[in-house]
């Protein structure tokens, strides 16, 4: 079975509060981006997992797909299978690339062995992967609460609008993000400001990330400027790493720009 699993934009992210478990509360609203790695996943005779494309972090045992299929395996004694995954999105830019493979995995073993297992269910085991993995179960724009995997719908609809991420190759870690920002009271109220017209969102839909990163790594403020400056009409800092984006409604494509040839960008609609 060969799945893709997708990445996502996080349209203002607000910290609000530290938890007795040691988390941050947040806000968001979390969008699918279809910028996509490959996971294919096969019964064997042994489990194995290969890797492929951008390298990966750390030891190949803690992938968060091959944890994803020792989940269900506690539970439902499946097989043993071949797991290959083609990194494409970026590490540490804030896209959930890594989220979104724990839980693709998640839905293609149970596909793939007919498990049946609900997205309620899924969801379940994706949070116990990391915080924002249960959202790419349903993989659909949602308000996003708490730890950043409490969801509620929202009324959001940006499909087919011209959007432009640059990575500029800057790994930055959850942690040192996280080390870098304080809670606070949101400055404005998220999803009532989503609400209005896309060309208010510049001044009242914000990343608190954004402001504690940017001194920093002025690259990230720069790269913000440069999308504003080509006619994007709302820009901003996705997530806790280092990828920024820009949205272009009434565009068939966006812009091109003059980048670093080590920068990573994705072009395409939402």
């Amino acid at each position: 079975m060969l799945v893709f699993p997708n990445a996502k934009l996080n349209l203002g992210l607000y910290i609000t509060g530290q938890r007795p478990d040691g988390f941050r509360n947040l806000e968001s609203v979390f969008l699918p981006l279809p910028w996509t790695d490959a996971l294919e996943v096969l019964p064997a005779t042994e489990t194995t997992l290969s890797l492929t494309g951008i390298p990966i972090p750390g030891e190949p045992t803690t992938n968060l797909c091959l944890r994803a299929y020792e989940l269900l395996k506690a539970d439902f004694n499946l097989p043993p299978v071949q797991l290959h995954l083609h990194k494409v999105v970026p590490i540490g830019a804030g896209l959930g690339g890594g989220s979104g493979d724990a839980a693709f995995a998640l839905r293609a073993l149970n596909d793939l062995f007919g498990l049946g297992l609900p997205p309620e269910t899924l969801e379940t085991y994706a949070r116990r992967l990391g915080s924002d993995c249960a959202f790419f179960i349903r993989n659909k724009p949602v308000f996003a609460y708490e730890k950043g995997d409490v969801f509620e719908d929202i009324p959001l609809n940006l499909t087919g609008t011209a959007c432009k991420v640059i990575y500029p190759g800057l790994h930055i870690s959850t942690a040192e993000a996280y080390s870098c920002v304080s809670p606070r009271a949101p400055r404005h109220d998220l999803r009532a400001a989503l609400a209005r017209p896309l060309e208010t969102w510049r001044d009242t839909v914000s990343n608190d990330f954004e402001d504690a990163l940017t001194p920093y790594y002025p690259v990230l403020g720069e790269i913000k400027e440069q999308l504003y400056a080509a006619g994007a009409t709302y820009a901003s800092l996705s997530g806790s790493g280092s990828a920024v984006y820009g949205l272009f409604p009434g565009l068939e494509q966006p812009p091109a720009l003059e980048l670093p040839a080590a920068y990573q960008v994705w072009n395409g609609r939402l």
